[in-house]
C-alpha cells in the first residue's frame, strides 16, 4: 500500500533570511518531501503543510489520512498550538509513525512524547560532520555508506536529555571532538518515532543524498509492523468491588476467639 507521508515545516527561516531562501528557494519541507519522492518513488504519496495553514495544517481530518509525519520546526516552537500538539499526540499513540527532525527535538510534541527537556549542546560554526552507523541491520541504516560525510553542519552534542532510545541507529562525531546520539527510535503506544539530527537551516544538508535515503528509509520503517489505527486502551472492569483478583469473595472474618 501506498505510505501516506505529510512533511512539516515550520517555514520562517525561509521567509526572512535571503541565505536560507537561496539554499531551500520553496522551503526546507519542499526539500526533504522532494528527498523522499526521489527514494521511495510510487511507494509513497508526499505532501506538504507549514506552521502559518491553519490549525497549522494538521487538522483533524488531514491526520487522519496522514500515515507518517515528518516534523522540522526550530524558531516558533512556542507558536504550535497546544491543542494541537495534542491531536498529533494522540494520532501517534493510535498508530501515526513521525519522525522529527534536527532542532525539532524542542517541539513540543517531541518533547511531549519523550516526557523529558530534550536539551542538547551546540555550536553553529560550520562543522564537519560524520554520521557513523552503529546498528548495521537495521532497516533505517541500508543503503548509506559509513560514515556519512556532511562537510558543512551545525554541531549537536551530548549530553542530549533523552530517554534511551529504544534503537540507537546512528552517532555523529564533530570537528571539535564531540559526540551525539544522532539517529533514535522509539515506541509510544501503537506509534513507531524516528529521530534524526543533521539538517541545520543554514546548511544544504537536505540536499545531501545519503542524508535524504536516511530520512525516506525512516519513513518506510516507522510504517512497518504497526496495527491496525487504534488509540491503545485497558479494559476496566466495573464490578464495584474494591480488590477484582480471581474468586475474591470479600474480607475474611476473624474468628470470635482468636
Amino acid at each position: 500500500m501506498t505510505i501516506r507521508v505529510l512533511v512539516w515545516g515550520e517555514n520562517r527561516h525561509e521567509q526572512v533570511e535571503p541565505h536560507v531562501a537561496e539554499i531551500y528557494p520553496d522551503g526546507m519541507h519542499s526539500t526533504i518531501a522532494a528527498g523522499i519522492r526521489e527514494n521511495l518513488g510510487d511507494a509513497a504519496s508526499v505532501s506538504t503543510t507549514t506552521l502559518d495553514e491553519p490549525e497549522h495544517g494538521l487538522t483533524e481530518d488531514v491526520l487522519t489520512e496522514t500515515d507518517v509525519l515528518v516534523w522540522w520546526g526550530h524558531a516558533a516552537h512556542g507558536e504550535v498550538d497546544d491543542k494541537v500538539v495534542e491531536r498529533v499526540y494522540q494520532h501517534v499513540l493510535s498508530g501515526m509513525g513521525l519522525i522529527v527532525l534536527h532542532s525539532g527535538h524542542w517541539s513540543k510534541i517531541f518533547g511531549r512524547l519523550m516526557g523529558t527537556t530534550c536539551t542538547l549542546r551546540w555550536r553553529s560554526e560550520q562543522d564537519r560532520e560524520l554520521v557513523w552507523t552503529v546498528n548495521p541491520t537495521h532497516p533505517i541504516a541500508q543503503g548509506v555508506p559509513h560514515p556519512i560525510v556532511i562537510e558543512q553542519q551545525e554541531m549537536y552534542g551530548e549530553f542530549f536529555d533523552i530517554p534511551t532510545p529504544d534503537e540507537l541507529v546512528f552517532v555523529s562525531s564533530f570537528s571539535g571532538g564531540e559526540v551525539f546520539r544522532s539517529g533514535c527510535t522509539f515506541r509510544r503506544g501503537h506509534g513507531k518515532i524516528f529521530f534524526f539530527s543533521p539538517g541545520d537551516q543554514d546548511y544544504p544538508v537536505y540536499h545531501h543524498k545519503d542524508i535524504r535515503k536516511v530520512i525516506a528509509n525512516g519513513v518506510t520503517w516507522v510504517n512497518s509492523d504497526r496495527p491496525e489505527r487504534a488509540v491503545p486502551t485497558l479494559l476496566r472492569y466495573e464490578t464495584g468491588e474494591f480488590f477484582q483478583g480471581h474468586g475474591y469473595k470479600g474480607p475474611i472474618e476473624e474468628p470470635a476467639d482468636a
